[in-house]
């Protein structure tokens, strides 16, 4: 086909006119191991009242709202841009004694989608086991990096007047319990000293958690953060992951703003950055936002949030999060050692929930369970963004996708963007 076309311009003079089309979303029926992913039965949904199979998991991830309890966060109004590059990007990147390419990649790995962006425009955007760019995808526990910045505008806003304020002023039920007894600076941290076992096997406390939370005649968050309750560390000293703290975070957040967590996102994040898909976020018993996990979102919405973050908090011609506490969520106070990287984890530091990659240049990551990245450069403007259904036997450390993204900022990350 060619790639012109002849069109009459004023004067009836003919002009060539390109129409070769930008790089459009790539979607594929297929993936990684996808018969084991239930490819034959159209990757279906987990049946109510039984336990997830992996056949289930791609069905499950990109339709959570179709299997549980989810508020709506609603967006506003005509979509933010987000441009596409003239052409797709291409990368090289190291691993396991030879070069690879993003093709090798998606073959090797179940990931659902996979987008990179710089800047305000979309590098590579692909969709695998038959998913759509209109799905939502689960967040796992990217989500608590949201309730993070969420906590952020609360303190710009005064509804929440001081991060060294405890838990139980604005959740009095807790008084009796440590979290309640926990600095909201310490839960931002996961540093509040409390015993909460957590390494994403069945019947560790997060665990416990989860199945106090999706119980459908469940007591909800407040009963299901009590039954844990014996501290033995002193806060502020040592990092300890625990989703729990995060569910404290969420309960502060919605007595302070006296709305739902949903509710808050929507009117402060998803609505004010011109989404262009409504998001979700799934719900206990008694109507509290899971905020744990559970948050629910299209792939370009997610990269938006990247690059809102990217941006130090601005987005669509506004402040979205405040700057001053974008820069102190990423980074590491000179008297919190113990959050940097390596020290914290084998490999990553932490902040306001949100990992810290190693290095001098800043840069942090988004992590859920099972494969969910959000990867973000700020010098560059280089966002990732990856939904997946990994099972624990698949690559544990997720070494390749770091690969991956050590080879992108080598290559595309070394011209700032202009801020939008």
């Amino acid at each position: 086909m060619s790639r012109y076309a002849k069109i009459m311009i004023a004067g009836g003079v003919l002009a060539l006119v390109s129409t070769v089309a930008r790089p459009s979303p790539v979607f594929s029926d297929t993936g990684y191991s996808a018969d084991a992913y239930g490819a034959a039965d159209g990757y279906p949904l987990p049946l109510s009242g039984h336990a997830r199979t992996k056949k289930q998991f791609v069905g499950y991830y990109s339709h959570y709202d179709d299997v549980r309890p989810a508020d709506a966060i609603a967006k506003a109004g005509a979509p933010s841009m987000l441009k596409t590059s003239e052409q797709e990007l291409t990368l090289n990147y190291p691993y396991g004694g030879q070069y690879r390419n993003l093709d090798d990649y998606l073959d090797r790995n179940p990931v659902t989608g996979l987008l990179i962006a710089r800047g305000d425009s979309i590098l590579y955007e692909h969709y695998r086991y038959g998913r759509k760019d209109s799905d939502k995808f689960l967040s796992q526990s990217m989500a608590k990096t949201i309730v993070g910045m969420l906590i952020g505008i609360a303190v710009s806003e005064g509804a929440i007047r001081s991060i060294d304020d405890l838990a139980d002023v604005y959740v009095p039920e807790l008084a009796d319990n440590p979290y309640g007894q926990t600095s909201i600076r310490d839960l931002l941290h996961m540093s509040s000293g409390v015993h909460f076992f957590e390494d994403s096997n069945a019947g560790d406390d997060r665990d416990k958690l989860g199945l106090d939370l999706f119980d459908p005649h469940g007591l909800g968050a407040i009963h299901a953060v009590k039954r844990f309750h014996t501290r033995e560390r002193k806060p502020g000293t040592h990092f300890s992951y625990a989703s729990i703290e995060t569910e404290v975070l969420g309960l502060v957040l919605s007595r302070a703003t006296h709305m739902s967590v949903a509710q808050y996102a929507s009117e402060r994040i998803w609505k004010k950055m011109g989404m262009e898909s409504d998001a979700s976020w799934g719900r206990d018993a008694t109507g509290q936002n899971i905020t744990f996990c559970c948050m629910n979102a299209t792939l370009r919405d997610w990269a938006r949030v990247g690059l809102m973050l990217a941006y130090d908090g601005r987005w669509n011609g506004q402040q979205i999060v405040p700057r001053d506490w974008v820069l102190a969520a990423t980074s590491v106070a000179p008297q919190d050692g113990f959050l940097t990287p390596g020290k914290a984890n084998p490999v990553f530091g932490y902040g306001y929930q949100v990992w810290l990659l190693p290095g001098e240049r800043r840069m942090f990551a988004l992590q859920g369970m099972d494969g969910q990245r959000i990867i973000v450069d700020p010098a560059s403007k280089l966002v990732l963004v990856q939904t997946a259904v990994w099972t624990n036997d698949h690559d544990p450390g997720m070494r390749e996708i770091f690969a991956l993204w050590n080879a992108l900022v080598a290559q595309y990350g070394i011209a700032s963007v202009a801020n939008r």
